[in-house]
């Protein structure tokens, strides 16, 4: 069976049209029931309807009328339902159509206030208008008003009585901002902008304003959004396995809380749309509208604005923006924090022996990472048959095995990191050598890059496997290879801590004072004496260098010294 790949460039986030929510919809949900307590089936029409979302069981309609993988794509005529995977409910949305407009709290409360900005109103005058408190002039006509002014009902009525035939036109809610919105032309505007600027400004804050503007336009004309849809006509529904409802043991159900929220802007949409049918007054109707206007806010941002909507236990309810946002978010809980294969992680400590690009790995570690590639190399070289015997090798910890896996370490490059990676140092390359224990070691070299200390940090391990991500890393990610700091281009690998106070210790002169402790022919002679425990480290000595030259030192300096040639010479 071919599969066909698809291919992109990038995942662009913008607000989606009506047209655009009614084609990702599979159908109307118009009723705010979930299932029927006594069949447990989902109700039609309602938050899991099997109609809409698809099968809850897999290549089953609803009424049971067409089982088995065998009438796949058919739709059952009696219950119109689909027969297809119960998978589908995890992806196919649905829709409620809204008795009126309503404006999506991101765009109105948002810092800064995108239709603030565009219509040139202040979030509280916004606030005043889309939760039917005053009215706003969308055409002054022949009165003394300008458009955009906010009105009292009780101003506006009163002029209305006094000028009964004025061609005054006021509106109120989202209707009316909708409708501010659609006078707009956005490259018009922008044009206009950019002249004004160019003649320049002469308030700091106005030119600001207007940059912010400008750039909220631009914005929208790369792409091709209507500012109309920052107020919905249609309410796009979540697929339900996305929010399920689960039965526990007493028979009691848990569901997720978007189900209250939508069943709360279902019921009071429905409760709208028959108020509207029978013709109710204004200001029942108009209190009904707020009504759903907050119900759909508590719906996108819970607690945004107004009253958060609790639960039945006095719990906030989590709200689509909650399930998106922070730590523990859908980012960056399940898209960048996803579990990943070939990784391990452990408590970090020193490794003062080993090499700028090398780390200490665990054997037990090392041996769960590498596994396939030992496996392979134990089947290659006829130790074992299968993968099952090879498997059970390693478990015995056989030799062989550790040999086999010295061997594919060696010249195998595996990338630590440690969180938080803040710049492009937080994960470098280094060569493993198998340690004993369980803690990874590091060179202390590397800390500062890391912004790393041994006091309990945790730092995670990466295997690179195919040929291409292995020379990657050796050639660009290697800690040798990473001396200087990008930001800077300053040595980002220097002595600190332990090692500057292990210097300075080594080398010090107890007492500048005090007379020569005694005189050596050789730098072997004096540590004699220091073993001896003739003289001490810091004690004040005279030895002859290697041209016959008298030299005053200590014990430490002469260790340091040696120390840095042979490390020098090699």
């Amino acid at each position: 069976m071919s599969t066909s790949i698809d291919y992109f460039d990038y995942i662009r986030i913008s607000i989606a049209s009506p047209e655009r929510i009614l084609k990702w919809s599979y159908g109307e949900v118009t009723k705010p029931e979930t299932i029927n307590y006594r069949t447990l089936k989902p109700e039609r029409d309602g938050l899991f309807c099997e109609r809409i979302f698809g099968p809850s069981k897999d290549w089953e309609c609803y009424c049971g009328k067409y089982k088995r993988v065998r009438h796949k794509g058919i739709i059952c005529e009696r219950c119109g339902v689909e027969v297809t995977d119960s998978k589908v409910r995890r992806h196919r949305m649905g829709h409620i159509k809204l008795a009126a407009p309503v404006s999506h709290i991101w765009f109105l409360k948002g810092i800064p206030s995108y239709l603030g900005l565009l219509l040139d109103m202040t979030l509280k005058e916004l606030e005043q208008v889309i939760y039917f408190n005053d009215y706003v002039v969308l055409d002054a006509g022949d009165s003394e008003f300008k458009k955009l002014q906010l009105l009292h009902e009780e101003d506006y009525e009163a002029y209305m009585t006094e000028h009964e035939d004025s061609t005054l036109k006021v509106g109120i809610g989202a209707e009316a901002i909708k409708e501010l919105l659609s006078e707009l032309d956005i490259k018009d505007l922008a044009a206009k902008i950019r002249d004004e600027l160019a003649a320049g400004v002469n308030s700091v804050q106005k030119k600001s304003k207007l940059i912010k503007k400008l750039r909220l336009l631009d914005s929208l004309i790369s792409s091709e959004t209507d500012p109309t849809w920052m107020i919905m006509d249609v309410l796009p529904v979540t697929p339900p396995d996305l929010r399920p409802m689960v039965q526990l043991d007493g028979g009691r159900f848990a569901t997720s809380d978007l189900n209250d929220l939508y069943r709360r802007v279902i019921n009071r949409n429905n409760r709208l749309a028959r108020l509207l049918e029978m013709g109710a007054p204004e200001i029942i109707v108009r209190n009904e509208k707020r009504m759903l206007q907050e119900a759909v806010d508590a719906l996108i941002d819970n607690g945004r604005r107004g009253r958060t909507v609790v639960g039945p236990n006095n719990r906030a309810l989590k709200s689509l923006s909650n399930i998106i946002e922070g730590k523990q978010g859908r980012f960056r809980q399940n898209l960048l924090g996803k579990r990943v294969d070939y990784s391990g992680r452990s408590v970090i400590v020193v490794g003062p022996t080993l090499k700028l690009n090398q780390c200490g790995l665990p054997k037990e570690m090392a041996i769960e990472l590498f596994k396939p590639f030992v496996v392979n190399k134990l089947i290659e070289r006829g130790y074992v048959q299968n993968i099952k015997s090879a498997k059970k090798m390693i478990e015995r910890s056989d030799s062989r095995v550790w040999d086999i896996l010295e061997e594919i370490i060696d010249g195998h490059p595996v990338l630590l990191n440690r969180a938080p990676t803040l710049h492009r140092l937080g994960i470098q390359a280094f060569e493993p050598k198998l340690v004993e224990g369980r803690a990874i070691q590091l060179h202390p070299l590397v800390c500062t890059a890391f912004n790393a200390d041994f006091d309990g940090d945790q730092m995670a391990v990466h295997v690179p496997l195919s040929i291409e991500a292995q020379t990657e890393a050796r050639m660009l990610m290697l800690a040798t290879n990473n001396i200087l700091a990008p930001a800077t281009g300053k040595p980002i690998i220097s002595p600190s801590q332990d090692m500057v106070l292990g210097m300075y210790y080594l080398t010090i002169i107890k007492d500048e004072e005090a007379p020569v402790k005694g005189y050596f022919y050789s730098f072997e002679d004096a540590i004699s004496a220091l073993e001896a425990g003739v003289i001490d480290l810091h004690d004040k000595i005279v030895l002859r260098d290697e041209e016959g030259e008298r030299i005053e030192t200590t014990v430490g300096r002469i260790l340091f010294n040696e120390t840095v040639r042979n490390a020098v010479l090699g």
